[in-house]
């Protein structure tokens, strides 16, 4: 097992060290949350939340209890936000067509916002949800032709389950989602053309699963390794059309993928403790992403009496961090965190913001 675990620290810090070329767009996951994004977007081997449905099933066996998240909204925003509306004001963030006006003010100049939300119940090796998301990436080019726009709205619905074996040092689980996507991905759209989701997106329904896989050693500190295949077999969004829009076009198809992480979680005193992790993302299709810095993620966490929670991280060449206040109902989350938007040779950081307010039961 320890051997293991050097044989998978060593062979991610040699990924890290790959010459990065050009790919001047963010990266887009299925889902992100604000606990992650604070620890530089590293979380596989150490969620042991509600999320573990979306982020790695296998930590459905880490839950100690049963418990509902009722209503947990989860608003991000890029830093320039503010300025885009300054100069154009819009009523609805996630709507290109409104947010026109301000692109072609600020050009060259990313915009983002996002908002998910995951009610939901979870035990020990079970869980099922709803997640909803609204994410809206774009940019005007510097002539002001075209647009740089990525939009997606998802609903699905969630199943996950967890095997655990030889006491729960082998965690095995997996989860299903149906999700009916609506989704804009052009790196060119025209500037002057219609913006208006009814005409230029896609819509489709697909079938997804992930299989997550965690191998914890009985030694102080808990070494951990984990990885989980997403999306396995690819998805594809046919299953079913016409639920949200009348389009003949459909999504793309999401390929099969695996991230592999690794974590410690160092006990410092009888009310503090920690988690330490890195991060890999994109074994297989790290050849399609030229600038391998934006696979590469690393953080850690304090937790004070499971009350306050202080996070730190690295993510995509850019420091992240976040705090956390809980209590036996609610939670309050903030995390900020940047995103490489440009390329190897002219980095560019796209500073965001998210907050979180959950009320559980």
């Amino acid at each position: 097992m320890k051997r293991i675990l050097w044989i998978a620290l060593i062979q991610i810090v040699l990924l890290m060290v790959f010459t990065p070329d050009v790919n001047a767009r963010a990266r887009q996951n299925f889902y992100s949350g604000v606990r992650c994004l604070g620890m530089g977007g590293a979380c596989l081997a150490v969620t042991n939340d509600e999320t573990a449905l979306l982020v790695n099933p296998a930590a459905l066996g880490k839950l100690r209890d049963f418990y509902g998240t009722i209503f947990d909204p989860e608003i991000e925003f890029g830093s320039e936000a503010q300025g885009f509306y300054a100069d154009s004001s819009f009523s609805n963030p996630y709507s290109l067509e409104d947010v026109l006006g301000a692109l072609e003010k600020n050009r060259n100049m990313p915009y983002h916002a996002k908002l998910q939300v995951f009610p939901s119940f979870v035990g020990r090796n079970f869980g099922v949800g709803i997640y909803g998301n609204y994410t809206l990436d774009a940019m005007m080019s510097d002539d002001g032709t075209t647009v740089d726009a990525y939009y997606r709205n998802d609903l699905a619905f969630v199943l996950g389950f967890n095997f655990r074996f030889f006491d729960g040092r082998v965690k095995l689980g997996f989860n299903t989602k149906l999700i009916s996507r609506v989704e804009v991905d052009d790196p060119a759209l025209p500037a002057t053309g219609p913006m208006d989701y009814d005409s230029i997106a896609s819509e489709g329904v697909g079938l997804s699963t992930d299989v997550g896989l965690i191998l914890a050693a009985p030694w102080k500190m808990i070494p951990t390794i984990s990885a989980v295949v997403r999306d396995v077999g690819g998805t594809s969004f046919d299953q079913a059309h016409g639920v949200r829009l009348d389009t003949t076009n459909r999504p793309n198809l999401v390929k099969q993928d695996i991230d592999v992480a690794a974590a410690i979680f160092p006990i410092h005193s009888n009310y503090v403790r920690s988690a330490w992790t890195v991060e890999y993302r994109g074994l297989l299709t790290s050849g399609d992403e030229e600038d391998k810095a934006k696979l590469i993620h690393g953080g850690l966490e304090l937790n004070f009496g499971d009350v306050v929670f202080a996070r730190a991280g690295y993510n995509q060449r850019y420091w992240t961090a976040g705090m956390e206040l809980a209590s036996e109902r609610f939670q309050w989350q903030f995390a900020t965190y940047g995103e490489e938007v440009g390329t190897s040779d002219a980095p560019k950081e796209d500073r965001r913001y998210t907050v979180k307010f959950a009320y559980r039961f």
